[in-house]
């Protein structure tokens, strides 16, 4: 785990510096900063936006009883896309957009669903119901 999380945070800002020169070297530095800072507030735009339209999804199934697990999911894959993508770069501005556009969110749902289960089919997870 140590090594995934040294790898993450030292990989991911060294492609980024690599990749915002090289872009830099291609349309200039002025207009790397440019898109960089467009891409932030789109980015922040759209985090807002697919955050309202779940915090009303919540609301409307918690007023009519019902559990709305998908709606808080959904609430923390906005909210760590939303923590990507004010980081700047290219590569954390796609990776953010991708947890916003809803088609990728589910995908990430049903694979994050897929390994829930098998953790606690595995007995690495216990679910204990109240009632």
């Amino acid at each position: 785990m140590l090594l995934k999380l040294f790898l993450c945070f030292t990989l991911i800002p060294v492609m980024e510096v690599y990749l915002l020169i090289k872009v830099g070297t291609a349309i200039g530095g002025i207009n790397t900063l440019l898109l960089v800072i467009i891409s932030g507030f789109l980015g922040a735009w759209l985090a807002r936006l697919e955050g309202m339209n779940t915090l009303v999804r919540l609301k409307m199934n918690l007023s009519q009883g019902l559990m709305p697990a998908e709606e808080l999911l959904d609430g923390v894959i906005i909210f760590i896309a939303g923590v990507v993508l004010i980081t700047p770069g290219f590569i954390t501005d796609i990776m953010g957009l991708l947890l916003l556009w809803p088609v990728t969110r589910n995908r990430l749902k049903r694979f994050l669903r897929k390994k829930f289960d098998e953790l606690q089919m595995q007995g690495n997870i216990n679910i204990t119901r109240f009632r």
